[in-house]
């Protein structure tokens, strides 16, 4: 059972009607009993770095996801600043992230876009995959994501990129150590893309 994180941030939603129409065993919750019941978890986020770290921390949901994904080795995909959630820390704001991923995510650097309006990278854009995982198994790669972020993860570690996206610069857009795995673009917004990857990820 995939069991998606609502601590208040993120279209939980959307990403439940994608695995109601493929007829995977999911949950929405925010308690902490149910979700420990899950063998998988997606992390969504939207907004800013600091607030939705925040709202995670309010949950109550630090230690038991901490137990489940680094004790316990269970699957989690960070979806947009959901991803972002995983690195050490942000540019972004002040407040520590989860730090299962080693790296910081960075701001866009606007100095090397030609595309106006600068930033943020909104819309959709082709990614490359530079390690497979089956996260990205079936996916048009040159159709690409929906994209809206002006900040990007920073790893560590390169081995730790799984894809990149060309936007003024080649950045990470996915990345992944161990069990933990995360991308920067929707794939909730990303139609067919989108639900490959939830599908995939329901099986890796």
């Amino acid at each position: 059972m995939i069991g998606i994180i609502n601590y208040g941030s993120g279209n939980v939603g959307a990403i439940a009607n994608i695995y109601k129409q493929l007829r995977i065993p999911h949950l929405v919750s925010g308690d902490l009993a149910a979700l420990e019941q899950a063998e998988r978890y997606i992390l969504p986020g939207v907004g800013d770095f600091d607030t939705t770290m925040q709202h995670v921390r309010d949950s109550g949901m630090v230690d038991l996801l901490n137990e489940q994904v680094l004790v316990r080795k269970k699957k989690v995909l960070g979806i947009c600043v959901g991803m972002q959630l995983l690195a050490e820390s942000s540019e972004e704001g002040s407040l520590p992230g989860l730090g299962w991923i080693a790296g910081r995510v960075r701001r866009i650097d606007a100095g090397k876009l030609a595309h106006k309006p600068k930033l943020p990278h909104m819309g959709w854009n082709d990614v490359r995959e530079v390690r497979v995982t089956g996260l990205l198994s079936g996916v048009d790669l040159g159709r690409g994501f929906y994209f809206l972020h002006s900040y990007h993860f920073a790893a560590a570690r390169p081995e730790d990129v799984i894809a990149t996206v060309a936007y003024g610069a080649e950045m990470a857009c996915g990345v992944a150590h161990g069990n933990v795995y995360g991308f920067q673009f929707h794939p909730e917004k990303s139609h067919a893309n989108g639900v490959a990857v939830f599908r995939n990820f329901a099986q890796i």
